[in-house]
Parts: structure tokens; C-alpha cells; sequence
């Protein structure tokens, strides 16, 4: 198997693959290492360990394979099954005020009996027979509600963001390459308030704004660290090099390669 061959098990509903995670979800990493980075804290998860990942956050990933294989279990634990789940089991929410994007599980004595079983509902592409899917979800939450009750406060909270710092905010997050919509609704704004608030507080448009400070710490990681452009433009927030490569010439009349070329 080649390292870019990445196989995966996935429960429930497919989720999109951006950096805003839209549904929470639980991670099981069977084969490789993976790096997160959610904003405030760098995390990294090995084979053998699984974590929860909470909605209405910005991550990024970095996947590591082991031996050329990396293998996870992904299930999603979105709002409709957990809504479902909420009647059937009425919980009592536990105070919680870590914001924290990922929430690590710690080892019990029901979860590895959990994953082993699960291969007995899957197909040869790593897909779980529907008629089990949800059997196999409300199991698994009914584990972790057990040993880390205080996940009922994030899992059973289906408010909206709340309004937040827009300027903390985005200077921190900057980062991420998400739709501008993205961020007016994780600092609990619509998308016209969010653009007038912003326009009002940096005197330029969000799109700008971003393009700018993403092509400013890429500057700081070139000129003072001598990172180069192809290791830096995912890292700073654009989707491809050429792109990158593009705006940062235009923004500083030089192509990226001058700059790492002025380190060597």
C-alpha cells in the first residue's frame, strides 16, 4: 500500500473534508500518527489512542502513515442522530468550559471491545451495513457518555455559536482556509453584519484582509525562518502554490524563490 493510500472507516453520515468541522465526531487511529491544530493547541494522536472531535471549530490535520499504512475509524456523531439519541436517553449536562477542539479518550475496558466488534458489521470497503449503523453509534456514545459524562455539554448543545471577539478572532484563525460565511458563523454573526463589523474594525474586506495577513506570515516564515514557499502557502491558508505563488508576487513584486533564494 502506498503512503498516500489512506484507509478509513467511516460511521454515519459523510462530512465535509474542509477545516471547519461541522459535525462532531470520534476518531480511532489504528495504523500512523496525526498532528491537529485547532488554533489555540497542537495535538497529536497515535495508533491506539482516539479522541472526540467537537463541531463549530477550525482544525487542520497532518497525517503521518507508518510503514506506508495509516488507518483510522471515523463516526460521526451528528445532530439529528444525537437529537434522537437525547430522547431516548435524557441527559443531564455536566459543566464543561474547555473550548478545546479536540477532547482525548482515555482507555476503558468497554471501547476496545467496542472497535474489535465493529469489523463484523463492515464490508470490504470499510462500510457498515446501514441497518447497524446506528445501533453501532448509540453504543459507542453510550460508552463515552459513561467514562467522560462531561462530553454531554458540548454533544447536546445545539444552539448556535454565540457572538464572539471578531477581532481575537480572526487574528487568530486567520489561518484556516475556510468560506468568509465560515467565520461569520463562528463568531456568531450573519454574513452581512459580520462584513460591516469587520469593514468597520480593519477598514478593508474580509477577502483582503485575508489574502494580506496570510501573505504576511508567509513573508515572516520565508525571510526569517528560510522556510520555503511550497512548505509554508497550506500552512498560512491558501489551497494551492501556484495561487500562493501568484499573490505573493503581485503584493511584494518578487516571486517566493527570490526571497528563499537571498537564505542560500
Amino acid at each position: 500500500m502506498k503512503a498516500d493510500k489512506i484507509v478509513s472507516c467511516y460511521i454515519g453520515p459523510q462530512i465535509s473534508p474542509e477545516q471547519f468541522v461541522e459535525e462532531h465526531f470520534f476518531l480511532y487511529l489504528i495504523k500512523g500518527t496525526m498532528h491537529g491544530y485547532d488554533g489555540h493547541k497542537h495535538y497529536t494522536l497515535k495508533a491506539g489512542e482516539c479522541c472526540v472531535v467537537k463541531k463549530n471549530h477550525l482544525v487542520r490535520y497532518n497525517k503521518l502513515p507508518e510503514n506506508d499504512h495509516f488507518e483510522k475509524t471515523v463516526v460521526i456523531l451528528d445532530k439529528t442522530f444525537l437529537q434522537q439519541f437525547a430522547q431516548r436517553h435524557p441527559q443531564q449536562p455536566v459543566s464543561n468550559t474547555s473550548h478545546a477542539a479536540f477532547v482525548p479518550i482515555s482507555k476503558n475496558e468497554m471501547l476496545p471491545a467496542f472497535l474489535q466488534s465493529l469489523s463484523a458489521y463492515l464490508d470490504k470497503d470499510g462500510k457498515i451495513d446501514p441497518v447497524f449503523a446506528n445501533v453501532k453509534r448509540e453504543e459507542l456514545l453510550l460508552i463515552l457518555l459513561k467514562y467522560h459524562p462531561a462530553l454531554a455539554h458540548t454533544l447536546f448543545d445545539f444552539g448556535a455559536p454565540e457572538k464572539i471577539d471578531l477581532e481575537a478572532f480572526m487574528n487568530r484563525n486567520f489561518r484556516f482556509n475556510v468560506a468568509v460565511q465560515r467565520f461569520a458563523y463562528l463568531t456568531g454573526r450573519s454574513l452581512t453584519s459580520f462584513k460591516k463589523e469587520f469593514e468597520q474594525i480593519f477598514n478593508t474586506t474580509p477577502s483582503r484582509w485575508l489574502v494580506q495577513k496570510r501573505l504576511q506570515e508567509a513573508y515572516f516564515l520565508m525571510d526569517k525562518k528560510g522556510r520555503s514557499a511550497s512548505d509554508v502557502y497550506l500552512e498560512v491558508g491558501f489551497e494551492d502554490l501556484s495561487h500562493f505563488s501568484f499573490a505573493f508576487k503581485k503584493q511584494f513584486g518578487f516571486a517566493p524563490t527570490k526571497l528563499k533564494a537571498q537564505h542560500q
